[in-house]
């Protein structure tokens, strides 16, 4: 199945009992659940995003030692099955969610393709160290990448994302998100420049859960689009694209248009919103809609949120001047700035 006819799949209409309107009263098609199906095709201006995985799974006698990470103890061969399955849907919907207005355009493409360029596993506890203003131990991030070599995967293999699967369960503190490179570190961490090794081009680490799913993990991906946009632009991304609650904009992350509060994906009142016509000057066209346009899902809040950032050909202006496709601040953060690209 080629990408445009896995997204016309994966949008397909299901019925729920308080349909989104649209402004003709018409009701909008709630959005499916993430289809189990690989992109086949991409445009030639692709953002390629080579990823190094790194798993620790600390194991006693076959099993992920509960002890260790507070929360998991199946046997490894199920959180490994977990991980590897976990990390090709997240693949799919970061891509997915990297076509521009892609819903409702079959034509769309996306703007970013990942690739696994190399899995390394370590059947040990993640390294930690007492950082302080923490409570429980923090991940060693500096001894993850140096035991790896992350300068040879980053100049040398170009890898600009490692994704690392570990745990939580409150007995280690993690950052979600954590950039290294030239510009400094713009994360969803406390950006502390020592905490990652400092190379000549930017990398960033993702840190998942394996006591979670497919949802949690691309969360920390939007947490990390929202640190860069809102770093290249505060007004024009936070101010005016997020908005403010109940302002009708296309919110965030943990709010979506019609949210009252965090991580209200399954909030039924409805709201009046212009996120399927998004401009700057706020002309686009607003619908009324609730949750069921998202399927009241979290994963498919943030496929859909995504895929109305402004993308490829998008066609948008602002103060005069075109928008940029705002993928290439993820797909290529080093050359984005480089030409002091702007949203």
């Amino acid at each position: 199945m080629n990408i445009r006819a896995r997204f016309r799949k994966l949008f397909k209409s299901t019925a729920h009992d308080q349909p989104a309107i649209d402004p003709h009263g018409e009701s909008l098609q709630p959005l499916a659940r993430l289809e189990e199906s690989a992109p086949s095709d991409y445009p030639a201006d692709v953002y390629d995003i080579p990823v190094l995985v790194i798993s620790y799974f600390p194991v006693k006698g076959g099993q992920i030692d509960h002890q260790v990470t507070g929360d998991v103890s199946a046997p490894l061969e199920t959180i490994r099955r977990h991980t590897v399955e976990t990390t090709q849907r997240v693949i799919r919907a970061l891509e997915t969610g990297s076509m521009y207005h892609g819903y409702k355009d079959p034509g769309a493409q996306p703007s970013l393709r990942y690739h696994i360029l190399q899995t390394l596993e370590f059947l040990e506890p993640l390294p930690t160290y007492h950082k302080p203003g923490h409570q429980t131990p923090m991940t060693d991030y500096n001894a993850i990448m140096h035991r790896v070599d992350i300068g040879h995967w980053v100049e040398e293999q170009g890898i600009k994302e490692v994704w690392l699967w570990g745990y939580h369960g409150g007995v280690i503190d993690i950052w979600e998100s954590n950039m290294a490179g030239p510009y400094g570190d713009i994360s969803n961490s406390d950006r502390d420049p020592n905490d990652l090794p400092m190379l000549d081009k930017t990398y960033t680490v993702y840190h998942y859960n394996y006591q979670r799913g497919a949802s949690e993990a691309v969360e920390d991906h939007m947490h990390q689009i929202e640190a860069v946009l809102r770093f290249i632009d505060p007004h024009l991304f936070w101010d005016k694209f997020v908005g403010k609650p109940g302002e009708g904009r296309c919110g965030w992350a943990h709010y979506p248009p019609n949210a009252e509060r965090d991580y209200d994906w399954a909030n039924p009142n409805y709201v009046w919103t212009d996120i399927e016509d998004w401009k700057p000057d706020g002309s686009g066209q607003k619908q009324r809609m609730n949750c069921t346009r998202w399927n009241c899902d979290s994963l498919t809040w943030f496929i859909y949120w995504m895929q109305n950032l402004p993308g490829a050909n998008n066609d948008l202006t602002y103060q005069g001047r075109p928008l940029t496709n705002w993928w290439r601040f993820i797909g290529d953060f080093d050359e984005a700035m480089d030409t002091q690209k702007h949203l």
